[in-house]
């Protein structure tokens, strides 16, 4: 399947709202869910620890001195226990609960609404979408919709991620980039009612204004006019070619990138209409079509973790920016 869901005893473990997700499957939620609800929902009502790590070679074992694997205390003695990471002494676990229900004062004002939530692999990543009201008209039809996509991981390998993850809603491409353009933003994790209230302020704050910029960038990609060498130089920027011109494996996908991500450029769904056709909007939504709905083919379970955290979210993060300096260079 194209999704990388946890999957654990017939159950899969998911909760959504709303249309059901593209891949169908999960628990449905009637109305919007409190950061509770939707940890229950969608199975993630459980929490992780550390215990000491052992090597051994079938007849003794030996103690990995400072080193730690993480797993799931529900699982804990079971066979279906599996370590979700390898971590030193000083890593402090943060459990889903703590992870997200920082973020209910803002869906309490009415700034959001819990849309999906879920579980990747065995628990290594655990992430909850939020829908945020109103929506991003670029020209015409052409509405981008916004949402938060928020990730914690037990693998060891990043703390609390907040992204913005715009969804042109023509075609479903995300749009996903992190906040502030760097690699994680890390929420302050607090328990009086007054000090969250304020964190809450402050991150409607930030995305308020990061959603200002992300929509005026977006309607001067669609002012910037492309021809083949502009195209061109556009997408190299997004796959060049690697740094050895030895690796001819990697010369050709970088090729077979950029030829697929023209294709769509010219072809994609919304790209053709008045207005869109030939701007650099299309020539972005021409890299984000490909690497959502083409790249990982759709039977490939690693697709949504490569659309919101791995290659695919890089490839589009490398598009915004190469957008960005192009705006700066082409738009009259």
């Amino acid at each position: 399947m194209g999704h990388n869901l946890e999957i654990r005893n017939g159950e899969v473990s998911m909760m959504y709202v709303g249309e059901v997700p593209w891949h169908g499957l999960g628990t449905k939620l009637e109305t919007p869910a409190t950061a509770a609800e939707a940890i229950q929902a969608a199975k993630l009502d459980w929490e992780v620890m550390k215990v000491p790590l052992h090597a051994t070679d079938g007849k003794r074992q030996l103690e990995a001195k400072g080193k730690y694997a993480v797993v799931r205390k529900d699982l804990w003695g079971t066979e279906e226990c599996r370590v979700l990471g390898v971590v030193g002494k000083q890593y402090n676990p943060l459990q889903n609960r703590e992870a997200f229900t920082f973020f209910d004062p803002i869906v309490g004002e009415n700034a959001a609404i819990y849309h999906t939530a879920g579980v990747l692999g065995a628990g290594e990543r655990i992430w909850i979408l939020a829908k945020l009201p109103g929506n991003v008209t670029v020209i015409n039809d052409d509405v981008t919709d916004r949402y938060l996509l928020l990730s914690n991981s037990h693998d060891g390998t990043s703390a609390v991620q907040v992204k913005f993850t715009p969804v042109r809603v023509v075609c479903q491409n995300t749009l996903t980039m992190a906040l502030n353009q760097g690699p994680t933003v890390r929420v302050a994790h607090v328990k009086n009612l007054r000090e969250r209230l304020r964190e809450a302020e402050r991150l409607l704050g930030i995305v308020t204004r990061g959603f200002e910029e992300i929509e005026s960038s977006f309607r001067e990609m669609v002012r910037v006019q492309m021809n083949e060498d502009r195209v061109a130089q556009y997408l190299r920027s997004v796959f060049p070619d690697p740094r050895d011109p030895g690796n001819e494996r990697a010369m050709m996908r970088a090729r077979k990138n950029r030829l697929w991500a023209e294709h769509f450029f010219d072809q994609g769904k919304g790209n053709r209409e008045d207005g869109v056709v030939g701007t650099l909007w299309a020539a972005y939504n021409g890299v984000t079509e490909y690497v959502d709905h083409r790249q990982i083919r759709q039977a490939d379970d690693r697709r949504l973790n490569s659309v919101w955290f791995g290659s695919g979210y890089l490839a589009k993060a490398r598009a915004y920016r190469a957008a960005r300096v192009g705006i700066a260079e082409w738009l009259n």
